[in-house]
């Protein structure tokens, strides 16, 4: 097989784009190095990841290894608890799935398989080309995968790896943070956060720290300042094991844990690429840029990106790829539509960071006791955690009025509360 196009990786957003374009008849080659970590962070989905596993055929597959994922609680050293619920709103996904992310990323590479993409497992190598074709791959790669022609277009699905980008010389920009997460799985560690599959955010002293349950176990990260990290430890062991230990709203709930898994360490956070495609490519999911793993919409992220390619571009057929205008219109639609998705989690992700979301709820909290009784007091309440509770599930992440409504309320709204900065997660070191 002579291959349309192919892609470089065979992740999440990989699989997913090649599944895709496999339903639409394009000839896709796929290359996987096969080189993996027994853990990966996105273990948490958004319920906005569900209707794309739908379309693929694969979700009665992904329920029958994950754990149902209803909503996400949020505890703060400051003693507040906010519980958000998924499908608070008709019509919208009402929950997601925890999942064993090396099993997840092999359905999705499987169904891929089944609708007729072909992978090959070679580290694919990439170097410079011309005006035509900006990027190529080199000999010995054609080689390995029996090409006797160069496909007509090139995706790179290479992650955070970025290998077309540090190939071409790209430049990215970075978040304002420094931070690096430790995490691990256990077992026997308490989690009394009904109802089940519930996910646990904690503000703790120093940084956050996630709970995820899954069959049989509970994923625990502590996310800290990289400098903050160095004082708790030599090792990543040392420095989650004093996390747990030490940090209050942790330390009770991991007396009896026992971990069952190596502590894996995540960093670089918040980065996305100057530019997303070119002549004969672009990048696709984590390669063209990620998002702070708070809120978890790094995953949902590598499978929309899969799904604009494939609407923007592909829908219109094999075809497509024979025409260089239409082809680079569609991927500048798609990337205009990528740059809105991260700047929206980024904006909602730092009403979590600097402590906006709290003292929100602290006000609501107050205002309803105040005026307890008074027509409309209910109904405000619920439209705010409705459209909180729905940004965070993925479903009105870029809605204008969802994102005006939480600006609005931050700037004019804010009464006998304590300021946002005393709910901030804290970055400095100890």
């Amino acid at each position: 097989m002579t291959p349309d196009l192919a892609i470089l990786g065979a992740g999440p957003a990989g699989s997913t784009l090649a599944a895709l374009l496999a339903q639409r008849g394009f000839k896709v080659l796929v290359f996987d190095d096969a080189k993996r970590p027994d853990l990966l962070v996105g273990e948490s989905l958004v319920p906005a990841t569900v209707p794309v596993m739908r379309r693929l055929g694969i979700e009665e597959r992904v329920a029958a290894y994950s754990q149902r994922k209803p909503g996400v609680t949020f505890l703060h050293r400051q003693g507040t608890r906010l519980d958000f619920t998924f499908g608070v709103v008709a019509g919208t996904v009402p929950y997601a799935y925890n999942i064993p992310r090396p099993q997840f990323d092999d359905t999705l590479r499987e169904r891929a398989e089944e609708l007729g993409a072909r992978f090959i497992t070679h580290r694919a190598a990439v170097a410079k080309g011309d005006d035509s074709r900006e990027i190529r791959l080199t000999a010995e790669t054609l080689a390995a995968a029996g090409l006797t022609e160069h496909p007509k277009l090139l995706i790179d699905a290479t992650g955070r790896a970025r290998s077309f980008a540090r190939t071409l010389e790209i430049g990215a920009k970075s978040g304002d943070r420094s931070d690096v997460a430790y995490f691990a799985h256990y077992e026997d560690f308490e989690h009394p956060f009904p109802p089940e599959g519930q996910v646990v955010i904690s503000i703790l002293d120093h940084g956050w720290s996630w709970r995820i349950p899954l069959p049989g176990r509970l994923s625990v990260g502590v996310v800290v300042h990289k400098e903050a990290a160095k004082t708790y430890g030599d090792t990543a062991e040392e420095r989650l094991e004093h996390a747990l230990k030490t940090e209050p709203l942790l330390k009770e709930h991991a007396k009896r844990a026992k971990r069952i898994t190596p502590v894996m360490t995540y960093t670089n956070y918040q980065l996305v690429s100057d530019r997303g495609h070119g002549p004969g490519w672009a990048a696709c999911g984590d390669s063209f840029g990620f998002v702070d793993p708070m809120l978890s919409p790094g995953l949902f992220m590598a499978l929309e990106s899969a799904r604009l390619f494939d609407e923007h571009v592909f829908a219109k057929g094999p075809g497509v790829l024979d025409s260089p205008e239409i082809l680079a219109a569609g991927f500048a639609a798609a990337e205009v539509e990528l740059h809105d998705w991260h700047e929206s989690w980024r904006e909602l992700i730092r009403h979590f960071y600097d402590g906006g979301i709290f003292s929100i709820y602290e006000t609501g909290t107050n205002f309803s006791a105040q005026f307890k009784g008074w027509p409309g007091i209910r109904f405000v309440e619920d439209h705010m955690t409705k459209h909180i509770a729905s940004m965070a599930s993925g479903a009105f992440t870029r809605r204008k009025y969802s994102r005006g409504l939480v600006n609005f309320m931050r700037q004019h709204m804010l009464r006998n509360c304590r300021p946002p900065e005393d709910y901030a997660v804290l970055p400095a070191c100890p």
